[in-house]
């Protein structure tokens, strides 16, 4: 699926500097971050927003955590901003190693480590299962049971790690939250493996299912680059290390409605 271009207007107002900012990037952090003179940040939307996902409004652009970040990461380059939107991470990955953006959040994972540069986390979250009240599926224990239909979006930590915790069921990949939810609702899937966070919101989409309490993973939604470009990584590094101590990244979440989801604490 080609990834589609949002461009915004120079950063509004909805997430304040954060104290301690770092200093303004030299010629060699901007080389690696914004070679074409801008910021190209991938965003992951769903049809509810989470601390991960944004949603599309009516004019097609996302609104959440990751956009107001991402604005707040430009206004300290002092670039504009692009945003590239895909239906799941694993597009994303792909469009950062390729090059064709410069930074997005996603979770990491072994695999994505292996083709990305990673930096810290802004948010830890758990996975677990929406699944069908017709399944009679009580547990996160009983989705491991032969005929039982587990889905998880393609290309993305969760599908690999539901399929490393599975032993007695193989996990189908679907391209997008809106169609795991439409196979949900049409009795052609009875689990869909995503964060609690996100799974919240959706739930009331799909009449009579239930949210699978506990977890298999923990998820760590980190800051990535392309790999090989140690200026942009260790920018960003600090950059978001001092967005969390300097209170950006909760009035990220406060803005988006997500006042009770925990941000990251600092990394090592």
């Amino acid at each position: 699926m080609k990834l589609k271009t949002l461009a915004w207007p120079p950063w509004p107002a909805v997430v304040a500097g954060c104290a301690g900012a770092p200093p303004p990037p030299d010629a060699a952090v901007l080389k690696e971050i914004a070679p074409t003179g801008k910021l190209r940040f991938g965003i992951v939307y769903a049809p509810e927003a989470s601390t991960f996902f944004v949603a599309r409004g009516t004019d097609g652009q996302g609104r959440g955590v990751t956009v107001d970040l991402a604005r707040e990461l430009g206004r300290a380059l002092g670039v504009a901003v692009e945003f590239f939107m895909a239906p799941n991470s694993g597009e994303i990955t792909d469009a950062l190693a390729e090059g064709r953006i410069d930074a997005a959040f996603m979770p990491a994972d072994d695999e994505r480590r292996r083709r990305l540069d990673v930096g810290p986390a802004y948010s830890v979250l758990e996975n677990t299962y929406l699944v069908r009240g017709e399944s009679g599926i009580r547990g996160i224990a009983e989705v491991d049971r032969p005929g039982v239909r587990v889905i998880a979006i393609a290309g993305t930590t969760t599908f690999r790690s539901a399929g490393n915790a599975l032993k007695h069921v193989k996990v189908a990949p679907v391209p997008s939250v809106d169609l795991a939810l439409a196979a949900l609702r049409e009795g052609r899937a009875d689990a869909f493996a995503l964060t609690h966070d996100t799974l919240g919101p959706l739930a009331a989409r799909v009449p009579g299912s239930r949210i699978l309490d506990g977890a298999f993973q923990r998820v760590y939604v980190s800051v990535l680059v392309k790999k090989n470009h140690p200026a942009a990584l260790a920018y960003l590094t600090r950059w978001l290390e001092e967005a969390k101590a300097g209170g950006a990244v909760r009035r990220a979440f406060d803005a988006a409605g997500f006042t009770t989801a925990a941000v990251a604490p600092p990394g090592p």
